[in-house]
């Protein structure tokens, strides 16, 4: 019975942090690809004579990454000021202007700019909604809510909300439910997104109120 317990609790303290470093070096091996593949239309376009030198960069473990992570970085610095967000205005409607890369172009724009603009609320609030029937209840993540023709024929107030399946959050469903039949949870939303993932195995620590001095 100890020897069991034992390999339970080992495989607890490793697994995380296996699997960390297995997605860490799947994300490095992917973007090496990436860069890989960069490397090798370059060297379509350059002399022989720099062969050599692509042929040997190609073969830098990590290098990939290291550079795309520095380019994201300088980017973000450039555009941070007047001169940078004119040519970002600039690339914009160069893309939007192209048959078909439009339609991808600014689909992708609009999500990116909702998900990670600093000002949006999408995956700001995580909910308590009943699905897939009511009296089943699952975690959601508010993305924001209805409007234009859709909020002309379901009425404005709604919310709309994002369900991940588990433990795989990266898929799920998107709702558009009644404001009063959702539950706005107090926890965080890497809590909540926890939460998902281990299927309900590691709950949020529940918040301890301060006694009160009178």
């Amino acid at each position: 019975m100890h020897i069991k317990k034992y390999l339970l609790t080992g495989l607890l303290v490793w697994l995380p942090l296996a699997i960390t470093i297995w997605v860490m070096l799947w994300l490095v091996n992917l973007l090496d690809a990436v860069f890989g593949g960069f490397l090798s239309g370059l060297a379509v376009v350059t002399p022989e004579s720099a062969a050599p030198t692509l042929d040997k960069l190609r073969h830098v473990s990590g290098l990939g990454g290291i550079l795309v992570v520095s380019v994201l970085l300088a980017t973000g610095a450039l555009v941070s000021n007047v001169a940078g967000r004119w040519w970002v205005t600039q690339w914009d409607k160069l893309f939007t202007n192209i048959p078909i890369v439009k339609s991808i172009y600014t689909s992708v724009k609009k999500v990116s700019d909702t998900l990670f603009s600093s000002n949006g609320n999408a995956f700001r609030t995580a909910m308590l909604v009943q699905y897939p029937r009511p009296g089943a209840w699952t975690i959601a993540f508010q993305t924001g809510t209805p409007t234009g023709e859709v909020a002309d024929h379901i009425g404005s107030d709604m919310v709309s909300v994002y369900v991940p399946t588990t433990p795989n959050p990266t898929s799920g469903f998107f709702l558009m439910v009644p404001r009063a039949d959702v539950i706005e949870l107090k926890m965080s939303v890497d809590e909540a997104l926890t939460y998902v993932i281990s299927m309900g195995s590691v709950a949020p620590p529940v918040a301890v109120k301060s006694p009160s001095i009178n």
